[in-house]
């Protein structure tokens, strides 16, 4: 794929969490994580947590807003476990991953995509959902629809991959 694909936390509470996102990206071939009001991704359970991938977590970039991490990025796609009414297409992980291979012969050839997640007790505010080009929902048991950050990730990452 030839769009560059940045990962986003926001609002990151644990750090062991951060970690596993570190491992889950670098399994399936991403780098490029970006931290908005984290807690602190260098600490000995984030390193831990990412089993090797220390220096995604070393490389990490921070940023004190949502607007300033995304601002170089073309397509903002938010993830949620809860289907809103948002004036932005709702996609799949699979349909995103297909229109972000379809893209990297387009125009969107050589530009950045953010790919953002929010904080683990409550996912991303209606706020930063605003700022979104594209909504993805992981599909998953209605009746049970919480995902470990670490997971969420490994699912979209491994979606991008493919």
């Amino acid at each position: 794929m030839s769009v560059e694909i940045v990962f986003v936390m926001v609002g990151t509470t644990h750090t062991g969490n951060l970690g596993a996102a570190a491992r889950a990206m670098k399994t399936m071939g991403f780098t490029k994580m970006r931290l908005v009001d984290a807690c602190s991704h260098l600490s000995a359970e984030a390193l831990a947590r990412s089993s090797g991938a220390n220096d995604v977590l070393k490389d990490a970039q921070t940023f004190d807003s949502l607007q300033a991490a995304i601002a170089d990025c073309r397509v903002v796609i938010g993830t949620s476990a809860r289907a809103r009414q948002l004036a932005v297409p709702l996609l799949s992980c699979r349909e995103i991953a297909t229109e972000l291979g379809e893209a990297a012969h387009s125009s969107l050839s050589g530009q950045k995509v953010a790919m953002v997640f929010g904080q683990e007790r409550c996912g991303l505010s209606n706020e930063s959902l605003d700022l979104c080009t594209r909504l993805l929902r992981i599909p998953c048991n209605p009746d049970f629809s919480s995902l470990n950050l670490g997971s969420a990730v490994q699912v979209v990452s491994y979606e991008l991959s493919q």
